[in-house]
């Protein structure tokens, strides 16, 4: 008989409600501490979360403390490995397991690609750079590059570079602070310093952040684009989000973000193309990689430049910036540390070691305690803290974990440097001196231990430019001043692809004799 009553309807309607939460409560009670339809896999702890949600609502909620989370879930569960759900993203196994890491990054590196959704929630910014690509486009891509990486640019073009911008900076703002006595915020700084720096070696453009007293739009821009990316891989409702930015008045939206970064991009590559055409050369990494082929054996095409040159400079200019950082902040903690490392320096290095970068270069590779109080913040602080990629078959780690295909595979080298289990008992102390070997040598640890630089085929190609970008500016600003930390101040990171100072440091500055 047909309904034609609202009676009728409102029954049918009060059948369906009490059909659906029947539903809900039931699959509730089957997935109370975790995603709806998610079975872990056997053998390993399960991180737990809300029901039906999983880990979703404390990702998003607990985003800004996000690497410490997983620092105390490695803890609480007492294992190197757990899995994790969270709803509307793939499911996770998380592992700061050595020979795990070795193992998906380098023993069985075909199986593991940067996953679908780890391209859309970068791609945006990053393109089909180096970083998010994977097959023959990432290998042809990986090629070029390591041409360009090479230790002659390293010694001859690119510390020319790094002492030109350092001698500017201690000029300039650091000089300037010492004699006014106030205080200057060394990370940005730092991020001022490494972007000039970094334009310089891949566009050959003075960008002059560091003379500038208000904010750079570039670097604004890059900024936020890195802080959505983030957002747009923990949180599925980010689309939505910016949404509702595009429609708010005084929003800027990232498409407006990028807007700006490839308005500047584009057009240094267009200004660079007449004036390779008029005759001049050049030897930043624009002009490298304009001699390349892409995969197609063509040359690159300006989007391809364009994504080429924006992942070095996200890598170049953000991990740098970021371990002198955590470098200084934790040198002005631990003065016995910064006594010893001044000492090295002082036996080591002389006033004409600092315009004769081929001088400079040798010097800063017999230098190990500079070394090693690099490596050892870097242990405690990684640049990239945690990273991703996803199984195209089925597994099994070598502690016996087994992977599904589609699962997404995460190591947290934040977690993993601050491991009682890997590192000792004092791992979550500042020690160089676990660096240097009996005969007074730097120590080398294995890539699945000391992930910081990746591991395997994808081992960052820029490891020995950002060393030893990073030493040589410590070996100037130490050789200078001297660094102390303002008084109240909450040093802590923002959570990001990389790792900076959410709140900067504000440090006072005195000018050495």
């Amino acid at each position: 008989m047909p309904i034609t009553t609202t009676t009728d309807f409102k029954h049918l309607a009060s059948i369906i409600g009490i059909a659906t939460a029947a539903t809900i409560s039931l699959l509730a009670l089957k997935y109370n501490n975790r995603a709806i339809f998610y079975e872990p896999p056997e053998g390993i702890p399960m991180i737990e979360g809300h029901p039906l949600v999983g880990t979703l609502l404390s990702q998003i909620i607990n985003k800004d403390r996000s690497h410490d989370m997983d620092c105390e879930a490695f803890e609480r569960l007492n294992t190197l490995t757990f899995s994790a759900s969270a709803a509307g993203l793939r499911p996770a196994v998380v592992t700061i397991n050595p020979l795990n890491i070795e193992h998906f990054l380098k023993t069985n590196f075909e199986n593991y690609v940067k996953g679908a959704d780890l391209v859309d929630a970068l791609g945006h910014m990053l393109g089909t750079g180096i970083f998010i690509s994977n097959g023959e486009h990432w290998r042809i891509a990986r090629k070029a590059a390591s041409h360009v990486f090479n230790v002659v640019n390293f010694r001859d073009h690119f510390t020319d570079v790094f002492i030109k911008e350092l001698n500017i900076m201690c000029d300039g703002p650091f000089d300037e602070r010492a004699q006014s006595g106030e205080p200057i915020d060394f990370h940005d700084t730092m991020f001022k310093f490494t972007l000039d720096t970094f334009v310089m070696i891949a566009f050959d453009v003075q960008l002059n952040t560091l003379s500038s007293r208000g904010t750079i739009d570039f670097a604004e821009a890059f900024d936020r684009c890195q802080e959505d990316c983030l957002d747009r891989l923990i949180n599925p409702f980010m689309p939505i989000v910016e949404a509702i930015k595009r429609i708010t008045p005084g929003q800027k939206t990232i498409k407006q973000h990028l807007e700006v970064i490839d308005n500047l991009v584009y057009g240094i590559i267009q200004e660079r193309k007449q004036r390779l055409s008029n005759g001049e050369k050049f030897k930043d990494l624009l002009s490298r990689f304009m001699d390349t082929q892409n995969e197609d054996g063509n040359p690159l095409s300006d989007k391809e430049l364009r994504d080429t040159v924006i992942n070095f400079l996200l890598a170049g200019r953000d991990t740098t910036a970021q371990a002198l950082s955590w470098t200084f902040y934790n040198l002005m903690l631990h003065p016995r540390i910064e006594k010893k490392l001044r000492d090295e320096i002082n036996a080591n290095v002389r006033d004409e070691h600092e315009s004769d970068s081929r001088a400079l270069y040798e010097v800063v590779k017999h230098m190990p305690y500079a070394h090693a109080v690099l490596y050892e913040v870097l242990r405690l602080h990684p640049p990239v803290p945690g990273n991703v990629k996803v199984a195209l078959e089925d597994d099994i780690w070598p502690d016996g974990t087994r992977i599904r295909k589609g699962d997404a595979v995460c190591w947290s080298p934040y977690a993993q440097g601050r491991s009682t289990e890997i590192w000792g008992p004092d791992a979550k102390q500042l020690r160089p001196e676990r660096w240097i070997n009996e005969q007074g040598e730097l120590r080398r640890e294995s890539q699945g231990k000391f992930p910081v630089f990746h591991v395997g085929p994808r081992v960052c190609l820029g490891q020995n430019l950002a060393t030893l970008e990073a030493i040589v500016a410590i070996i100037f600003l130490l050789r200078r001043y001297k660094f102390t930390l303002a008084p109240n101040q909450d040093i802590t990171y923002r959570t990001g692809l990389t790792m900076p100072m959410k709140n900067g440091m504000q440090v006072f500055v005195e000018k050495l004799a």
